[in-house]
């Protein structure tokens, strides 16, 4: 009878278990590479988004002045702001047929967490109506420019 040969497992060396030092920072820089050319992209996309939510706001809170206007013959005053729509404003001018229940559920506020600006009369318009952009200062250029109702584009 002959006998088998019967191979036995050893355990590799334990420097062959784990990631050398410099697979490690190959992975790390391929991640850091990728991270460096999708980030731009995707915080580009972040801020048109929240522009594009700040023209919808204002197309909302601009037609809800408007059913304002429409019930109470004129614009809350600057005094008065954007809270005439939430709930009845005292002072001048009057809201004689103010709607109960208001013209918007809750005063709102830009993606920037500030509230929205309104002037009456505005500078634009009857009203402006605005959000200070991502700085939250007046003025400013590119994502820290002002976004009015004014605005077409």
């Amino acid at each position: 009878m002959k006998l088998k040969k019967i191979r036995v497992c050893r355990k590799p060396p334990r420097s062959k278990l784990g990631f050398t030092l410099l697979e490690v920072m190959v992975v790390l820089a391929i991640i850091a590479i990728m991270a460096v050319m999708v980030l731009p992209r995707v915080m580009g996309a972040l801020n048109d988004a929240q522009k594009k939510a700040v023209k919808a706001d204002l197309a909302s809170l601009s037609g809800a002045l408007n059913m304002y206007k429409l019930d109470n013959f004129t614009y809350p005053s600057s005094e008065q702001g954007l809270a005439a729509l939430v709930n009845k404003p005292g002072g001048q001018p009057e809201a004689p047929n103010w709607r109960t229940g208001g013209y918007i559920e809750k005063a709102a506020n830009d993606p920037w967490k500030r509230p929205y600006q309104y002037l009456r009369p505005g500078q634009h318009g009857e009203f402006d109506l605005y959000s200070l952009g991502a700085d939250g200062k007046p003025g400013g250029e590119g994502d820290d420019a002002d976004i009015g109702n004014w605005d077409t584009n």
